[in-house]
Formats: structure tokens, sequence, C-alpha cells
């Protein structure tokens, strides 16, 4: 599962060849969630308050980027890195 950008303690990955819809993984210390690109949600898991709104503002400057690396993890292909939020 390749982490495509790190940030605040946060670990933003995607596994290749994933279910839909299209998603990425967060994990941040015991927290774990899973975030709907095209919906910006949790569509699973839990983030703590703060964490969340980060994750999903990070999301939403990049989602462009996250579902062509969605795409490309589809076909088994190396993600691109994504800026981490500053």
């Amino acid at each position: 599962m390749p982490t495509i950008s790190v940030f605040y303690g946060m670990f933003i990955k995607m596994f290749f060849d994933d279910h839909a819809p299209p998603h990425f993984h967060v994990s941040y210390a015991e927290f774990k969630a899973v975030v709907n690109i095209q919906q910006l949600e949790i569509i699973e898991g839990h983030l703590p308050r703060r964490a969340q709104e980060l994750v999903l503002d990070w999301a939403e400057l990049h989602q462009q980027e996250l579902l062509d690396d969605w795409n490309l993890c589809a076909a088994k292909q190396q993600p691109r890195q994504i800026p981490p939020l500053q």
C-alpha cells in the first residue's frame, strides 16, 4: 500500500487494485479511516475531529490528484506523491 502523503502525523495511503468507490486510507496514531474521494467524507473508521477536518481540507485541495492516483493504483501502477498540508 503506497503512502502518497504524510502531514501532521497522518499517513495517506492507497491500495493497488482496491474496491470502488474511489477512496484513500488515513492512519493517525491509533486511529484509522477510509475517505471517499468523490464525496469527501469518511466512509469507514474514525479520526479525531481536528484530524478529520485537516484530512478533508487537504483532500478537497487535491481531489483531482487523488482521483488520478486512484486510477494509477487501479491499473497497478505507482501513484504520484501529493504535497502535504502546510
